[in-house]
Order: C-alpha cells, then structure tokens, then sequence
C-alpha cells in the first residue's frame, strides 16, 4: 500500500463495521464489548490498515502527518474509530514518544506489544491539587534513590488508566532546576506496589470502564529503575512539548470527524423529521441557518488544521507553534457549536443514547478544558502577536 492515505478502504470499514457497533457501544461497558472489538481490530490488521501513524518499519502505514490527519477525521466519524485502528489517544502519543526517545529495552519491553495492541497504556500529568492551566506546577516527586526512582505523588484524568499495562508519568526529578527543567518522564508498570488506581472518574455521569475511562492514580512510594526514564533527566516537558504539536493534529482532526458525522445526522433529521404533515423541519430558517453555518466552519477548521499539519511536516512544531495554539481552541469551539446545533434540531432524541450526539457531547465538552484552556491559547497566541508588534513586555511587580 503507497504512503497516500487509504481513505476509502478505512471509511467503508468504519461505515460497515464500527458504526453498526455503535448502538452497543452506548448502552453496554465497554469491557463487554472486547471480544468484538479484538476481532475487529485483527480484520483491521488483515486488511493491511493498521497503526496508520507509524511508520513502516514498525508495522504502521508510514503516513505523513497531514496524510494521517486526513485519516483521523474518517476515524473521528464513529467514537471506536481510532481504537479500531490502533492509533487511539493516549497511545498512540506514548507509541512516538517511545519510537522516538525510548531506548532498545524500553522499546522491546513496552512500544513492541504496544505496537501489536497486546496492551495499553496510559499519560499521567494533570493533578487535582494544581490548575492544569500551568503545567509546570505539581507535586508528584521521583526522588532519586541510588539506581531507582521512588515516586509519590496524585493525578487525575489519567485516561485509560483502566485496564492499561504501564504509565508514564511526569514528576519532579529536580525541584531546584528552571521550571521547565524540573521534570522527567519515567515509565512506571500499573501493577507496581504502591500505585494505585483510586477511580475511575465519572465524567457528566458517565464513569466508563477499561479505555474509555479517565482515573484518579496515586503513586506511594512506588519504585522503578531509572533506566524506565524516558530522555535525559529534567527533559519532561521538552519531550511533552514534542509529543504536543502532531497531538493536536490528531485531535482537531478526530473533532472534524465529529463534527462531519453531526453535521450528516442534523441535516437527515432536518430533511426527513416532519413538524405538521408535509412540513419538515428543514423549511425552518433557523435550522437552515445552523446548517449553512456547520458547513462553513467545519471546512475552515478542516483546512486550518491542515495548514497547521503541513507546517509542523515541513518546518517543524516550534516554527508552527502558533498555528497549533489556533487550531486547538478553533476546532474546539467548533465542535461544540456544531453538536449543539444537531442535538437541538434533534429535539428530545438528541438527548438520548439513541444516536451518539449525546455521548459526544458529554465526553467532548473537555475539548475546550483539557491539553491547555481555550483562554491559555488565546492569551498565549495574542501576546505574541502584540510583541511582534511592538508592544512592552510588561514590568515585573516587586514588593
């Protein structure tokens, strides 16, 4: 198969396969539904479709990151469509830190069957105790005892923690180092003495189980070899940024596919869903506003997301460093108009697990919370702009 995305193949996979799934996936656990899915993840696998992102070598397709976010938004369309394929957050990040920065044992012991889908993993960065807004401020420590790490610490919306066979957590290695200097990411088994796993959270009363699911984990005492350290010491957040630019991609890519697969349902419901007889809803202004709408967005977003891809492939992620800020709280919002455009024209069904425009919504509400508030990003992209402009910085308060 050429390195070109093969779309249509994945998106007739996605309609004949994941999309039937989905009316179970709503009503059941998602533990219950592993035996359907490990088939359908080896259909994946024999149809030569899987790990889209990685290259070659590894057994992936070897895409570009614009080739995959492409694939990312067909994958979006259904909510299984990326677990389907191997390429599921948070793994799929953890798969190219591990590619990248990971050394041979680490590689052979954690990327290979991570790679194959023999296990899952999961990220643990955000604490309770501390705005997410700042991620340099936390309280987890590895301290460093002769050749291991002892580590304590809290976290939470440790995605997929539930069922995952290792972490990799961020803590303080050097509480006296610069700010972004002070942390390392250290590999840490989920069956390690002292970690465990306090809950998963319920999230708008939906607490999920096994990868869909976000958890509490406490770290006390928990010993690792420092040889599980992932990079230099004190290079936590330089690996975190590295992993944060084509992240983005594939999240505002996978909320495109949201957003397209919201956008064909309000518009069926618009079409077909009658307010008198021989009145349908569609002849309504208002809904023909909202469409009109969709529409617009969801293509700009898809083609600023793009844009942002081929500068990240060509430039790298420093140099499109405000194009990734963009998408993140662009994309965000658009996804929330857009599902709460489709849910209305849905009236009472659309809050109701009979379509999955609810599951969405409650689950992808924290688009606009998590890696990093829309308000950060804003702030974050104007002041440089201003600065650009000349504007002061401005003048340290003393006293």
């Amino acid at each position: 198969m050429s390195a070109t995305a093969p779309l249509d193949a994945i998106f007739a996979f996605i309609a004949q396969h994941a999309i039937p799934l989905e009316p179970e996936f709503l009503r059941r656990p998602f533990r219950d539904l592993l035996p359907v899915l490990d088939e359908l993840r080896a259909e994946v696998r024999r149809q030569g479709l899987w790990a889209p992102h990685l290259p070659r070598a590894q057994g992936g397709l070897g895409l570009t990151l614009p080739a995959f976010a492409e694939v990312s938004a067909v994958l979006g369309e259904s909510p299984i469509g990326h677990y389907l394929f191997n390429c599921q957050a948070p793994d799929v990040g953890n798969q190219e830190l591990l590619l990248a920065h990971g050394t041979a044992e680490q590689r052979a012991t954690w990327l290979d069957p991570l790679v194959r889908g023999e296990i899952r993993s999961c990220f643990a960065m955000t604490e309770p105790e501390f705005a997410g807004s700042n991620p340099v401020w936390m309280a987890t420590r590895a301290e460093r005892d002769g050749d291991a790490y002892v580590i304590t610490g809290h976290k939470w919306f440790t995605s997929s923690a539930d069922g995952a066979a290792f972490t990799i957590v961020m803590a303080v290695t050097d509480p006296d180092a610069a700010p972004h200097r002070r942390a390392s990411q250290i590999i840490v088994p989920m069956d390690a003495p002292g970690l465990t796993r306090v809950r998963n959270i319920s999230v708008m009363g939906e607490s999920g189980s096994d990868y869909m699911s976000h958890a509490e984990v406490r770290f006390e005492g928990v010993r690792v070899p420092v040889t599980n350290r992932l990079g230099a010491e004190g290079e936590g957040f330089a690996l975190a940024q590295e992993r944060l630019g084509p992240g983005r991609i594939h999240h505002c890519m996978r909320w495109i596919g949201i957003c397209e697969r919201a956008f064909g349902l309000m518009v069926t419901r618009a079409a077909t869903r009658e307010l008198a007889p021989g009145e349908p809803l569609g002849r309504q202004q208002v809904v023909q506003h909202w469409i009109a709408e969709s529409r617009a967005e969801i293509d700009a977003a898809r083609l600023l997301v793009l844009d942002v891809a081929h500068r990240i492939e060509r430039d790298g992620a420093a140099a499109a460093r405000d194009g990734i800020s963009l998408i993140k709280f662009h994309v965000a919002g658009v996804l929330q108009r857009v599902l709460d455009r489709a849910i209305q024209v849905h009236g009472a069904l659309g809050m109701t697990d009979d379509t999955p425009l609810a599951y969405w919504y409650r689950h992808e509400r924290g688009a606009r919370i998590y890696d990093g508030p829309d308000e950060v990003h804003k702030t974050s992209v104007a002041k440089r702009i201003l600065a650009a402009a000349g504007m002061p910085a401005r003048e340290s308060r003393k006293g």
